[in-house]
């Protein structure tokens, strides 16, 4: 079987640069594009070399339904159950989290790794991963 991977998640979010610069704070990403995208939208891609999320708005930032009566994921923040980040140093990256100004909360010490977990701004959930 072929050796598989994720290379990205498109995710629909309220405001993408606002998103994507908070990712670069808390973990040292870059911003890889940002631009146009389908349904009049935008989008902007962040993370690392080898993997990283597109965040995504149709129409204008700050605009996104949070009806599902149309039926389309891509007009909903948050369509998914969380997001899973791997770090080296836990303890500093939970101190820019809490500065940053997210509650962190479900710490947790099981096989394989310790982890913490908080929500956004659009409630976006993130699982912080360390295996070291």
């Amino acid at each position: 079987m072929p050796n598989a991977r994720v290379e990205h998640a498109n995710i629909t979010v309220q405001e993408p640069l606002a998103t994507a610069n908070m990712l670069v704070d808390l973990f040292g990403w870059s911003i890889r594009w940002q631009g146009a995208a389908i349904h009049g939208g935008f989008t902007v891609h962040v993370g690392g070399e080898d993997s990283y999320l597109a965040l995504y708005t149709k129409g204008s930032p700050g605009k996104v339904s949070k009806s599902y009566s149309d039926g389309t994921s891509y007009d909903h923040p948050a369509n998914l159950n969380h997001i899973g980040i791997v770090v080296d140093d836990l303890e500093s990256t939970e101190l820019r989290v809490k500065k940053a100004g997210f509650k962190t909360y479900s710490h947790a010490d099981y096989e394989p790794g310790v982890r913490f977990y908080f929500r956004d701004n659009d409630g976006l959930e993130f699982e912080v991963i360390s295996y070291t």
